[in-house]
């Protein structure tokens, strides 16, 4: 009975480092003047082609 809970509770750690292991990557990419990694930006919901529009007229 603990297995199914237990790995509800890895997948759900997982998912919050990835989203939090994403979101600092694209935060320094940003600050450093670089553009961010499509894999990070998809992982935090950015469309990637929307994301380098940014700014762009």
């Amino acid at each position: 009975m603990s297995t199914p809970r237990k790995n509800k509770f890895f997948a759900t750690l997982d998912t919050f480092a990835t989203v939090f292991g994403s979101a600092a990557a694209v935060s320094s990419a940003v600050d450093a003047g670089r553009a961010p990694k499509d894999k990070h930006l998809k992982n935090l919901g950015i469309d990637p082609v929307s994301f380098r529009s940014i700014g762009k007229i």
